[in-house]
């Protein structure tokens, strides 16, 4: 991959943070083998007879284990990333996953013992101060009582995992990763292949689209029966568990209650005209007679303003010293760490994440840094964690993580933060514009097509349950009729786009995830509203909230910024900013007069 001109080629992060290299790790795997049959010994059929003060050194040393446990598998994959071409790195990240499971399963007494004590005695413990810090950790572990088994039937299902689940989820991504999708002569991963749908031109949009349906047909038999076991695995554990639909596992980790998610589910699929009057004003803006699905992230131009490495860090930590100095000061340690990898590299994976690591690290951000406005806005985002879980340090490692709904508050804050500076210093409507089309394509992606693949979940899930396998056209009617709803008739989707459903990894690796995108969209996008039109106090309560981390109930933590998230009007909140958006690019589609794109005519038929 050849590395533009961006002043990043030289950011690459430094691990040794975490390990001098990977001969120090492993003599810290040996020594935590040693360390957890210990605690084990010691342990063991203990539980039900500690005392507060007992029960919260037995918690301080676990915790002390599943720390230095963290550290080892932040280690190996952060590695791995890097270079995901070196053989070595993907066996170690292999071998460490190996054995953490091994010691885990060592560990995983203290829960069965913990959930099996009386309710009486729970609450007694609960109440005293010296649990205080492990409080909410034990009281969602003990709420799921009634699905935890066994130790040693926990054991085997942790086990028959590695064979199992975790088997058919990795042969999927290697069957993916390595499938490769032939366009004009030459062999792009998928990753390439999507990367044309945001082309310019129209014509290397159709052609890419329907490239992307060639390989994916290839491989629809292989895709469906994995599609098919896994949705089949899950509704297994589901009865073993005694979770009532499939669902309810996510929810409860994610820690809200059904009809919360309910609430967001219809809150979203009610406001399906949003995404409507969005296509038909983009339409009009490529200047189509008709938009088909893969002109759907087309820009409407190219914003012409590029942003050195230098520049971009200038501008997230300017909008984040705007919020609040310690956000920047907290940010600014990235850079001055050497905890964030940049560079355009051979063999590096795609795409961005923030990794949390453990309290006892640092986190690190990982990027594919272009220069790019999008790019500046893929930075912001991920500093947003990376700031989130730098202040949730403070707590220990049972409440340093957040459940999903709450995980991508603090980076969609930070990106809108920088969106407006963004805005406020593009002069050009025109480029102002292609800004915020750009931003509304991913904040409909964000909120309105997941809640629609989440209806598409809930229909090949209980479908599954209730007639057994569904063959390939099952699964297409249940995609295409979840799609067209969302659409309401603005975007034609293509015979091709029937097989778009067999690509998503989120539908295996983590079933019922994709609502928490919405979620974490609408919750901030109602925060920033009350950010703008607060007098003061704001942003000092909303960086006590990350302090926080995940230490108690979502509900009760976005509760101190007043934030109700049982009530309906609340989701309403946000998707009235999502039309807010929607009107503001109306009104500088008019002050930008763009003409259509001489590379977006009128399209032939498509097939």
């Amino acid at each position: 991959m050849e590395s533009p001109k961006t002043g990043a080629d030289d950011v690459r992060w430094a691990l040794t943070d975490l390990y001098d290299d990977p001969d120090a790790l492993e003599k810290e795997l040996t020594a935590l083998e040693t360390d957890a049959a210990e605690f084990a010994e010691r342990y063991r059929g203990q539980v039900n007879d500690l005392g507060p003060e007992a029960l919260a050194e037995a918690l301080d040393a676990l915790g002390a284990l599943q720390d230095r446990l963290g550290r080892a598998q932040a280690y190996a994959y952060l590695h791995w990333t890097a270079d995901t071409n070196d053989a070595e790195r993907g066996a170690l990240r292999q071998s460490v996953r190996e054995t953490v499971d091994r010691i885990q399963q060592r560990l995983v007494f203290f829960d069965t013992e913990w959930v099996a004590l009386d309710e009486e005695h729970v609450e007694g413990l609960l109440a005293h101060e010296a649990l205080e810090d492990y409080r909410h950790y034990l009281e969602t572990e003990y709420q799921r009582k009634e699905h935890v088994l066994s130790e040693a039937e926990e054991k085997v299902l942790s086990e028959k995992s590695i064979t199992g689940k975790n088997a058919w989820t990795r042969f999927f991504d290697e069957t993916l990763g390595a499938a490769r999708f032939e366009l004009d002569g030459e062999a792009l991963t998928q990753e390439q292949i999507l990367s044309k749908l945001y082309d310019p031109n129209r014509t290397v949009r159709r052609e890419a689209a329907h490239c992307f349906t060639d390989g994916l047909k290839d491989h629809r038999r292989t895709l469906t029966f994995v599609f098919n076991t896994l949705l089949a695995d899950k509704a297994s554990t589901d009865r073993l568990r005694n979770y009532d639909h499939w669902l309810e596992q996510r929810n409860r980790a994610n820690e809200v209650d059904d009809a919360t998610v309910e609430t967001l589910i219809e809150a979203v699929t009610g406001r399906y005209d949003l995404v409507a009057r969005f296509y038909r004003l983009k339409k009009h803006l490529l200047g189509v007679e008709e938009l088909y699905d893969y002109d759907r992230y087309a820009p409407i131009r190219e914003a012409d303003t590029t942003y050195e490495w230098g520049e971009a860090r200038a501008l997230v930590l300017d909008a984040y010293g705007d919020f609040h100095p310690e956000m920047a000061q907290v940010a600014r340690q990235f850079f001055e760490g050497n905890w964030i990898d940049a560079a355009l590299v051979p063999g590096k994976r795609s795409g961005a994440f923030s990794h949390g690591t453990v309290p006892s690290a640092h986190p690190y951000v990982f990027l594919n840094y272009t220069g790019k406005p999008r790019d500046v806005q893929t930075l912001a985002h991920e500093l947003g964690h990376g700031v989130h879980q730098s202040l949730a340090r403070e707590q220990s490692i049972f409440h340093h993580g957040t459940p999903l709904t709450t995980a991508e508050m603090a980076s969609v804050f930070g990106e809108m933060l920088v969106f407006q500076r963004l805005m406020r210093n593009e002069q050009d409507p025109a480029n102002r514009l292609a800004l915020l089309v750009a931003k509304i394509d991913d904040t409909l992606a964000t909120v309105f097509r997941q809640v629609a693949m989440n209806r598409f979940e809930h229909r090949i899930h209980t479908a599954r349950r209730d007639q057994g396998e569904l063959t390939p056209d099952q699964f297409a009617e249940h995609w295409m009729e979840t799609q067209r709803a969302m659409f309401e008739g603005s975007v034609t989707l293509g015979e091709h786009y029937r097989h778009w459903w067999s690509y998503v990894p989120h539908f295996l690796h983590t079933p019922g995830y994709v609502y928490a995108y919405a979620f974490g969209e609408l919750l901030v996008l109602a925060l920033h509203a009350r950010y703008e039109a607060a007098d003061g106090g704001f942003a000092d309560r909303y960086l006590n909230l990350l302090r926080a981390g995940g230490s108690d109930w979502p509900h009760a933590l976005v509760g101190q910024m007043g934030v109700d998230l049982e009530d309906e009007d609340f989701w309403e909140a946000g998707l009235s900013h999502v039309e807010s958006l929607i009107e503001e690019a109306e009104e500088l589609a008019g002050q930008a007069a763009l003409g259509p794109s001489s590379e977006n005519g009128s399209p032939r038929t498509s097939s």
